[in-house]
């Protein structure tokens, strides 16, 4: 009777966790007694990353082709309910229908979800770049406005939140906007972030430069300062104030998907799955966690993984190797990945690129520009349908950023 490797999830870290599996098993020369399934909605990896670019229907790229080539079967359904117990999940498939798929081991990659507490009018009138189809649907808002008389409520954006995403969005959009309304329009993109300073997360090393930014693309920022309710023409904020915007963007952070809270074990206060150094989850031994589901140290100066595409990438690879030579009794590695770098998407303006979790400034500007399109065109795509080169891209120990 043959054993199975499910595998949940087809982003990042999902994809990554089955080409390394396969790479495993392949290695070990194992034939066709372990089955690799991989479950998600449809076969195709959303290019997140990308969503704050216009276009973003375009952000996606076809799985089916890979995951044949290195023998990985795929399953079209969304997962409902995981048993740990039963080493089995409950799953839907498109057309509604419900089945059971049993696991000898399992992978969790289902990544995480934009954070939207309860305020009011938040999940009726805000938008975000979270999910494709609502990265999307902002397109079409965009595009829908165009027809609009230019009124100061039309013309205005205001992106709530002022981290990465927030960051990204807010200097795409004066490009964005001028292209879909004219370069004549007279625009008025706003950040909001309730924290004392921009980028809050990013620390105090590149803020100058995004600041500078800011300030050249014309884009306003307020700190200190939070939304507390979201109607169809504005925003109230904490300090009282009313602002008039027909486009109201939402970015205000992530949470781990909840299937996380189905597998008895700790989690972070993001619902990150606490994990070993090999990524299994702590206390239950045929359960691995990865990517934005992954509480997960990255060295040994006590630095975690955050939620992100760089991280998934790489921890995708080890939780797919790990998984099958846990199946197989062969020893498991280690989870590594000292090396950090950002490069943040600046809009027209350009790009920054850090090293180091100081995030020490290295480039800044026009010129950086290139790096990112690199990446964000190059880098984080899978491998083409070839055996061959997908295996060997799946090397756990290869180094994704030099």
């Amino acid at each position: 009777m043959s054993r199975r490797i499910l595998i949940v999830g087809a982003g990042f870290a999902g994809t990554w966790s089955a080409l390394g599996a396969a790479r495993a098993l392949n290695k070990a020369g194992v034939d066709g007694s372990i089955e690799i399934a991989l479950i998600a909605p449809e076969p195709a990896l959303h290019l997140r990353p990308r969503f704050h670019e216009a276009a973003p229907s375009d952000m996606r790229t076809p799985l089916l082709p890979l995951l044949e080539a290195v023998g990985v079967r795929y399953v079209q359904g969304r997962v409902e309910r995981i048993r740990t117990e039963a080493h089995d999940v409950d799953a839907t498939g498109a057309d509604g229908s419900r089945f059971t798929l049993s696991y000898d081991q399992l992978v969790l990659a289902s990544g995480s979800r934009l954070y939207r507490p309860e305020l009011p009018g938040l999940r009726e009138h805000a938008h975000s770049i979270d999910q494709l189809d609502e990265a999307a649907a902002l397109q079409r808002h965009i595009a829908h406005l165009a027809a609009l008389p230019a009124t100061p409520a039309r013309n205005t954006v205001i992106v709530v939140g002022g981290g990465f995403t927030g960051i990204e969005i807010a200097t795409e959009l004066p490009g964005r906007l001028r292209a879909a309304w004219g370069n004549d329009c007279e625009i008025d993109v706003r950040l909001l972030e309730q924290a004392a300073h921009i980028g809050p997360d990013l620390g105090p090393g590149p803020r100058p430069v995004v600041e500078k930014a800011l300030r050249e693309l014309g884009v306003r920022w307020r700190v200190g300062t939070a939304a507390t309710a979201i109607d169809a023409e504005g925003l109230w904020t904490s300090t009282g104030e009313r602002v008039e915007a027909k486009t109201v963007i939402w970015t205000a952070g992530l949470r781990a998907s909840p299937l996380t809270e189905q597998i008895e074990a700790q989690r972070d206060p993001l619902g990150r799955l606490h994990v070993d150094g090999d990524l299994r989850v702590r206390g239950v031994d045929d359960v691995f966690a990865t990517g934005d589901v992954a509480f997960a140290l990255t060295d040994d100066q006590g630095h975690h993984a955050l939620m992100s595409c760089q991280h998934a990438l790489t921890m995708g690879r080890f939780a797919g190797h790990n998984v099958a030579a846990a199946l197989l009794g062969l020893p498991t590695l280690p989870y590594a990945q000292p090396r950090y770098v950002t490069c943040l998407d600046l809009g027209g303006w350009g790009a920054v690129y850090t090293e180091g979790w100081d995030r020490e400034v290295k480039l800044a500007g026009p010129e950086v520009k290139a790096l990112k399109r690199m990446i964000n065109t190059k880098v984080i795509y899978p491998p083409p349908p070839d055996r061959s080169a997908a295996l060997a891209a799946a090397d756990p120990e290869a180094k994704l950023v030099e």
